[in-house]
């Protein structure tokens, strides 16, 4: 039995395989991860029914048991009509999900278009699919390494 939070064996599985700097993509429902992916990323769809489970749900997992160096959203282009609701409330529940678990760490942004070049990188290598019905709530997460104590 596991100590860890993290019990899904196909991502641990490829986390362990991951190195420093690899990518790994926490999409919502909504996200094309069929084709919107590195050329070796696996993709692990977690989609049980709407909503179940959140990228939230899966950050926080990922967040007690791989060390993160970056983390990123998918940012919202001003002309985008999105724009024009505010911040989704996402993006809130991640920042304090990073004060519990990260605090050392901030919450970036990348817009759209460059957000799926960062994924459909040669780094990229799980993309977990989740059943997160909000708009905006993808998250990409550069590994980092483990440090000495």
């Amino acid at each position: 039995m596991l100590k860890t939070h993290l019990l899904h064996p196909g991502i641990l599985s490829a986390t362990a395989r991951c190195g420093h700097h690899a990518k790994i993509l926490i999409a919502d429902g909504n996200y094309p991860a069929s084709s919107k992916k590195g050329s070796a990323a696996e993709v692990i769809c977690l989609q049980l029914i709407p909503g179940v489970p959140t990228v939230a749900q899966v950050l926080e997992a990922l967040l007690q048991t791989v060390p993160i160096d970056e983390i990123y959203i998918m940012g919202i282009d001003p002309s985008d009509p999105y724009s024009k609701v505010g911040e989704p409330p996402a993006w809130g529940v991640y920042r304090e999900l990073l004060k519990k678990y990260a605090p050392d760490k901030s919450l970036g942004s990348i817009m759209k278009w460059d957000f799926y070049q960062a994924v459909q990188s040669d780094d990229h290598v799980l993309t977990i699919q989740t059943a997160d019905q909000a708009l905006w709530s993808n998250v990409l997460l550069s590994v980092g390494c483990r440090i000495p104590n």
